[in-house]
């Protein structure tokens, strides 16, 4: 059993936390905080354990019980998953290397800070047995799920994306625009270099900007292709494609607020949506140049990933098993069963 610390409760730690506890290989040593928040009183009744970063007098009104500092959490794990906002994930890297802990950082580190970008369908071998990864930002893994199916298929010549991203998370209370457009001015927006940390041999080229929404970013790709498949083939394509889930035209999904009520009519925790949702009708070719829409849970898409580099970096499963033991524990209860009668 591997013994898996979380540092950092928040949108995304919290998620990983409640991922692990759902794994038959792992076991959640505990999780950390700066200061007392409501999520760690419901962490803590529901057995976790709490260990603070350095401030135990932040909890003194809590009556939270507190296991002991972060020290005592790398004592008692094997391996870290960093949901620090960045820059903390790299300002911790030194208590991992005293503590000989293996940890696994989020996609707002640079990627130097470990020994390899991890998407895990694109490149899980990258991560077996290493002390350190990244699992790439939310957007990242969006694109690299995608285009790297298409360039196993047929090959890839170029990439382009114009990023349609999210202004802040749903349970933001500040920040982001209100009433206007944000472009990014920086060419090409950092997904891009990002993307070929992942995917190195494919040229990725992205631009981005910020709209006043919470629920969901949208790519717009255009991608030029080697091989000549037809708009039909490469739908079938991402329907086989692990974490991506094509959106029929018949279902009637207009936008991103429908796929998240989708998901929570599907009965997934938090309304989460762990795909990568492509709209059937958005796709289409126009000569070698295939384009599609996606839409991108920037809370979820990244929890599968980082379950997956606990096992590849502990070198206890390979990629297709580990896939397919993750998306099965984030399903349902009745999706799980429906899959057993088949």
């Amino acid at each position: 059993m591997i013994r898996v610390g979380v540092v950092g409760y928040g949108t995304i730690g919290k998620r990983v936390a409640d991922a692990i506890q759902l794994q038959d290989d792992m076991e959640l040593s505990g999780v950390t905080a700066h200061s007392y928040h409501y999520r760690m009183r419901l962490a803590q009744e529901q057995g976790v354990k709490i260990f603070h970063l350095g401030n135990p007098e932040s909890f003194a009104e809590s009556n939270l019980e507190l296991e002991g500092d972060i020290h005592n959490l790398l004592e008692d794990s094997d391996i870290v998953v960093d949901c620090s906002p960045k820059p903390f994930g790299a300002q911790n890297k030194a208590l991992y290397q005293q503590h000989n802990v293996k940890a696994i950082f989020q996609g707002g580190e640079k990627a130097d800070i470990a020994d390899a970008s991890f998407v895990a369908q694109c490149n899980f071998e990258d991560a077996v047995g290493k002390n350190y990864v990244r699992v790439v930002s939310c957007n990242t893994t969006g694109l690299s799920r995608t285009i790297h199916a298409l360039q196993k298929a047929y090959g890839v010549k170029r990439a382009r994306a114009t990023l349609i991203r999210r202004a802040a998370d749903p349970a933001a209370d500040k920040g982001g625009p209100v009433n206007s457009i944000i472009p990014s001015l920086e060419l090409p927006s950092h997904h891009g270099p990002d993307v070929r940390t992942v995917i190195p041999e494919v040229e990725v080229f992205t631009t981005a900007l910020i709209v006043p929404t919470t629920l969901m970013h949208v790519h717009n790709l255009s991608v030029h292709l080697k091989g000549s498949p037809s708009t039909e083939e490469v739908v079938d394509l991402f329907r086989r494609t692990p974490r991506v889930r094509v959106l029929a035209g018949s279902d009637n999904i207009k936008s991103t607020s429908n796929i998240v009520e989708m998901a929570r009519d599907m009965g997934f925790k938090r309304g989460d949506m762990h795909d990568i949702c492509i709209w059937e009708k958005g796709v289409g070719i126009h000569g070698e140049e295939l384009f599609y829409p996606q839409a991108v849970h920037q809370e979820a898409d990244v929890v599968p990933e980082n379950i997956d580099a606990i096992r590849a970096m502990m070198g206890i499963s390979d990629m297709k098993t580990s896939m397919r033991k993750t998306d099965e524990s984030l399903k349902p209860q009745h999706l799980k069963q429906a899959t057993l009668m088949h």
